[in-house]
């Protein structure tokens, strides 16, 4: 019985085809590489190329960024893991030619050349403990804090649909788009596909391909509080010596307002 079910599950690798090959490329996908804009994947090397003549996604049309296409990539290494069990010598294979590469194609140094380091592929138990110890976790990305408050309209249509988060308190990459959090929203407000959303701050609403860095350091750093400071230095008038030193001072973290997109049309 065992073995008959055991039978049954077994499928070949050719009924995956569709989630592990490149749309570009047709060939299986290697270092997979997924937009975040539209999450469909495809070799590191073919996108790459494909950006520097486009902005939009091979596969789906979508445009990924205005100027930068690239920032909006992601490396998939539990998908690669996954297509090289599913095929047999794929990652010797692709390591063989990697290093056959760099050897034509890299300047000698030192007068040798040996080609990349080819990282092992399964390290001992004893390996990864003691790796393991000195690992951080931790993104090494810029990280900032937000705010995400709903800002009402006084009746506008949509404000029953557009509630306020029960957490808007949020941590994230400093590189996330607008766009990014437009999503984000819509999927903790359960939002129909459809329905647009506005992200402002200070009043002014952000284009979705805007990064966090961006909004904070343009938009929110520069508009902050006045607060009037005494030190002393003479004053003519009066005799007595003081001064009014004026900085400008921000609330931490940066509060981003949302609200049911305003049509001006």
């Amino acid at each position: 019985m065992c073995q008959e079910m055991a039978t049954q599950r077994k499928h070949p690798v050719r009924d995956f085809n569709d989630y592990i090959t490149c749309h570009v490329c047709s060939g299986y996908l290697i270092k997979p590489t997924t937009v975040t804009e539209c999450l469909h994947t495809f070799c590191k090397s073919c996108i790459v190329q494909h950006f520097e003549e486009s902005n939009d996604c091979p596969k789906c049309g979508i445009q990924v960024h205005e100027t930068n296409p690239l920032e909006m990539l992601r490396p998939d290494n539990t998908l690669e893991e996954i297509i090289f069990k599913l095929v047999p010598g794929l990652r010797e294979k692709e390591e063989q030619r990697e290093t056959e590469f760099w050897k034509k194609h890299r300047p000698l140094e030192n007068g040798t050349d040996d080609g990349p380091k080819v990282k092992k592929t399964r390290l001992t138990d004893e390996e990864d403990d003691e790796n393991g110890a000195d690992k951080d976790y931790h993104r090494s990305d810029p990280q900032i804090a937000i705010c995400l408050d709903c800002l009402r309209n006084n009746g506008q249509s949509g404000d029953n649909v557009v509630k306020g988060l029960m957490k808007k308190f949020i941590r994230c990459s400093a590189r996330v788009t607008v766009g990014t959090i437009k999503k984000f929203l819509s999927l903790k407000l359960k939002l129909p596909s459809s329905y647009e959303l506005d992200v402002l701050c200070n009043g002014e609403i952000m284009g979705k391909d805007h990064t966090m860095e961006f909004i904070y350091m343009t938009r929110w750093r520069l508009r902050g509080e006045t607060v009037e400071s005494g030190a002393p230095s003479e004053n003519t008038d009066t005799g007595r010596t003081y001064t009014l030193h004026t900085e400008c001072r921000q609330s931490y973290p940066m509060v981003l307002q949302y609200r049911p997109r305003i049509d001006f049309g």
